[in-house]
C-alpha cells in the first residue's frame, strides 16, 4: 500500500483461498486486459471469459498467457461448457481446455437441462485433471431454486470435487441469487450458509449494492465474482473500508 493507515482489516494474500475476486471480461481487447493488470493485478484472483466470448476473442492464446503470467485463474465461462454439452461434445471441451493449457474450468447448467448426476461426474471426471468452479443456479428468472435444493446441490458438487461453488446471479445481477430488480436474496443466502462453509461459496456480484451487502455481512474477505474489469479497485475500497458504504464497519466502536 501507499501509506500507513490503521484499522484496515487484514485482506488474504495472493495466491489465496479465500477473499477472492473474479473478473468477468467479455471481450477485452489485449491492450484493455493489460491495463486492467497494471492498474489492479494485486487485487484479481481470476478472470473468466464470459459465457461465449473465448469462440469469438482475438489472440485468445495470447490473452490466456498474458493473465496466467500475471498470477490469475483463467477459465471459460460455463455457457461455452454448456455448449458443448448440449452437442455431446465433453471429449472435445477437454480437448479445448488442454489446447489452451487451462488449470481451471466452470461446470454449469444455467441454460440447460442436465442431470444432476451427470453434472457430477463431470465435475469428478474433470477434477482430476483441472481446479473445477461449479455454478450453481439458473440463468431464467422463471426458475426459482428452494433453499433446501441450493443446498444438497452445492452439498453434492464439493463432495465431487469442486474448488468452490459459485452463486449463480448472471453479469446483470438480477437472477439466481438476486431478484429481478438486483436485491439481494437475503433469507435464502442466509440459509444456505447454515450449512455450507463460507469460504467454499463464490458469491456472483456484478452491482455495487451487492458487494455492500456481502461485505457487510462477511467481512473483507468474501468471495466476490462477476466484477467489471474498472470496479476491481472500487471493490477493493469496500472490502478496507475505504468507501462511504463500509466506511464505519471496520472503525473501532467508540
Amino acid at each position: 500500500m501507499n501509506f500507513n493507515l490503521p484499522h484496515i482489516p487484514t485482506r488474504t494474500s495472493s495466491p489465496r483461498d479465500g477473499g477472492l475476486t473474479m473478473v468477468m471480461d467479455k471481450g477485452l481487447s489485449i491492450n484493455e486486459a493489460k491495463n486492467m493488470i497494471s492498474a489492479s493485478s494485486k487485487h484479481i484472483d481470476i478472470v473468466k471469459l464470459g459465457f461465449g466470448t473465448a469462440y469469438l476473442t482475438e489472440n485468445l492464446e495470447e490473452k490466456i498467457k498474458l493473465y496466467r503470467d500475471a498470477g490469475f485463474r483463467v477459465y471459460f465461462g460455463g455457457t461455452l461448457f454448456e455448449a458443448f454439452i448440449a452437442r455431446d461434445m465433453f471429449d472435445e471441451f477437454v480437448e479445448l481446455v488442454e489446447k489452451y493449457k487451462l488449470d481451471t474450468v466452470e461446470v454449469s447448467d444455467g441454460s440447460i437441462e442436465l442431470d444432476h448426476d451427470k453434472k457430477c461426474e463431470y465435475i469428478r471426471i474433470l477434477s482430476k485433471k483441472v481446479t473445477v468452479l461449479s455454478e450453481i443456479g439458473s440463468k431464467s428468472a422463471d426458475v426459482l431454486i428452494p433453499p433446501y435444493k441450493w443446498i444438497q446441490m452445492m452439498e453434492k458438487e464439493l463432495a465431487a470435487g469442486s474448488w468452490k461453488v459459485i452463486a449463480e446471479a448472471r453479469e446483470g445481477g438480477n437472477v439466481g441469487i438476486c431478484t429481478g430488480t438486483g436485491e439481494v436474496r437475503s433469507d435464502l443466502i442466509e440459509e444456505i450458509l447454515t450449512k455450507i462453509p463460507r469460504e467454499k461459496i463464490l458469491w456472483e456480484a456484478p452491482q455495487k449494492s451487492q458487494q455492500v451487502w456481502f461485505v457487510k455481512l462477511m467481512g473483507a474477505n468474501v468471495n466476490l465474482g462477476n466484477i467489471a474489469p474498472n470496479e476491481v479497485i472500487p471493490l477493493e475500497c469496500l472490502r478496507l473500508g475505504l468507501r462511504g458504504d463500509t466506511f464505519f464497519d471496520f472503525l473501532p466502536q467508540k
